[in-house]
């Protein structure tokens, strides 16, 4: 029940994200494109005596530039750091991260079987490390107190994505080694449904496959 909701949140959290960070980069290119080419219109207009549209325009240029969106790059830059993080952690989950099997194929099927939970097992602990040494900068980060430069939110806040999102990546390295111990099966996707690929496997080439997307 909570490994389901930790599925969930994860989902949630990445797709959002990446929701809010494509609409505000969208106003934010509305934004520059319409204050400049509204300064270029008056900018014409009144060169040309055009005075009704000239002012338009510059009501137009006024009304624009009093939205201050110059936080809108910071913020999306804060957004995608977070994305990748946990989407990271959904990639070991589902089996997206790209493996060189190209030894691996080559080997026993006993042999391979304990490389795969050797390269899991050392995810882990990577994924662990890089967890821990983020959560003591973190906690830098707080002691220190430190803002962004555009939006002054605390910095801890926004380096939180690296304790939280190794941890997660951790915890599914775990899981996926725990399930393939226990079953021998690994999370893979199937490109077979993207329209524009064709194309057969062998029974042990499929498995193959699986076994080295992990490693």
């Amino acid at each position: 029940m909570i490994s389901r909701i930790l599925d969930h949140l994860e989902e949630w959290l990445i797709a959002v994200l990446m929701a809010a960070a494509t609409l505000i980069i969208f106003v934010a290119v509305l934004h520059r494109y319409g204050a400049g080419l509204s300064a270029d219109l008056a900018r014409w207009a009144t060169a040309r005596d055009f005075t009704g549209l000239a002012e338009i325009a510059s009501s137009v240029f006024r009304w624009v530039i009093s939205w201050d969106l110059s936080w809108a790059q910071e913020l999306c830059i804060f957004m995608f750091v977070w994305v990748a993080k946990f989407g990271a952690a959904y990639g070991v989950r589902t089996g997206i991260h790209v493996g060189v099997d190209v030894v691996l194929n080559q080997l026993a099927e006993r042999s391979r079987y304990w490389v795969v939970l050797f390269g899991l097992a050392c995810g882990a602990l990577f994924t662990f490390v890089i967890g821990s040494f983020g959560a003591r900068f973190v906690w830098h980060m707080y002691e220190t107190q430190q803002t962004s430069s555009d939006l002054e939110a605390p910095m801890w806040i926004v380096y939180l994505a690296i304790p939280l999102g190794s941890y997660l990546m951790c915890l599914r390295f775990v899981q996926v080694a725990l399930r393939f111990a226990l079953t021998g099966g690994l999370p893979h996707t199937d490109d077979s449904h993207v329209a524009g690929i064709e194309r057969q496997r062998a029974p042990e080439a499929t498995h193959a496959t699986s076994l080295g997307g992990a490693v």
